[in-house]
């Protein structure tokens, strides 16, 4: 195979993250050769086995300094950045990954003459009061402005094997003696699998996709409470749900900061995060920027879920149906 015929070459950052991983497989499984960018590429072997011999390459690239970026990006048709923080950490802040970072990626394919398809999140906002949400609005502005033919996907809370929430909270079940409801657990929910938005990168990959942003959102919309009522039919699990209101779980998330967690159970950002619903606009709808709109239809919760909760459950996979502990 001559070099003009070679498949073209995608540089996905982050892609050994949980968004990441699914988005290597989507696009490795039509043929792209995979560049992936990640801080350990030698923690990223996993990745391996989801391509032909050779189709997947590793290199060292970080966020927080341009010159690794724009190496990554080098000789590159698509960039896909898929990283993200839920929450900061010594030098993982919010400005530096999800801001800098995010409109350095878009300056290196812009110099590199790649198409770009960025990750970011339903509540993307640079007036927003949270930090998180904020950082991810300035960096959808500057990638906007920097390459106007991007694709923007925001997703609402991402389920799947490797998911920070569903996880999260079966875990916790399993050790305390109730489940916080912040703000009474009345926030809005539209859980979206993590393969459809992998398929969703893959097809923007694919040239299927118009240039724009995007609101990635499941079948379901479910409220906070209900979604932890899902979580512990799931995992047969009976914990009191405790509703905690949001000047209260506030101060718990600022305590919990000062603890170094690897992964804190609540920040205070967190909290503010939720006082806001996360579901899919009206407008996104009746534009089609939805997955609906790119011919994806969304995957029902309730037919994931079970397969990566089983591990919570009192006995595992042999806990009966009907047993609750």
């Amino acid at each position: 195979m001559t070099l003009s015929n070679l498949p073209p070459l995608v540089t996905v950052f982050g892609g050994s993250g949980f968004v990441g991983r699914h988005v290597v497989r989507a696009l490795a499984k039509r043929g792209y050769r995979i560049r992936v960018a990640v801080r350990r590429p030698d923690l990223a072997g996993f990745l391996q086995p989801l391509g032909n011999v050779g189709q997947i390459s590793f290199v060292q690239a970080n966020l927080r300094y341009r010159s690794s970026i724009d190496a990554a990006v080098r000789g590159a048709d698509h960039v896909v950045n898929c990283v993200g923080i839920l929450f900061e950490s010594g030098r993982n802040r919010f400005d530096a990954v999800q801001d800098f970072g995010a409109r350095a990626v878009a300056e290196a394919a812009r110099t590199a003459g790649a198409s770009l398809t960025h990750v970011s999140a339903i509540g993307a906002n640079a007036k927003s009061q949270s930090l998180y949400a904020a950082s991810k609005g300035r960096a959808e502005d500057a990638i906007l402005a920097t390459k106007p033919d991007a694709i923007i996907l925001r997703p609402s809370i991402i389920f799947g094997p490797e998911d920070g929430f569903f996880n999260k909270f079966a875990a916790m079940a399993r050790i305390a003696p109730f489940l916080p409801l912040v703000g009474g657990g009345k926030t809005k929910f539209q859980p979206v699998f993590v393969e459809d938005v992998a398929e969703a990168v893959a097809r923007s990959v694919d040239g299927l996709v118009a240039p724009g942003i995007y609101e990635l959102g499941g079948r379901e919309v479910l409220t906070f409470k209900q979604c932890l009522e899902m979580m512990l039919e799931t995992t047969n699990r009976r914990k009191p749900l405790l509703p905690l209101p949001f000047g209260v779980a506030s101060l718990i998330g600022s305590v919990a900061s000062l603890v170094p967690f690897v992964d804190p159970p609540l920040t205070s950002d967190q909290v503010t995060l939720l006082k806001s619903d996360n579901v899919v606009s009206e407008a996104a709808v009746k534009e089609g920027r939805t997955l609906q709109g790119i011919g994806i239809q969304p995957t029902m919760l309730a037919s994931i879920l079970p397969s990566y909760l089983v591990q919570y459950r009192p006995h595992g996979q042999y806990t009966g149906s009907g047993k609750a502990a």
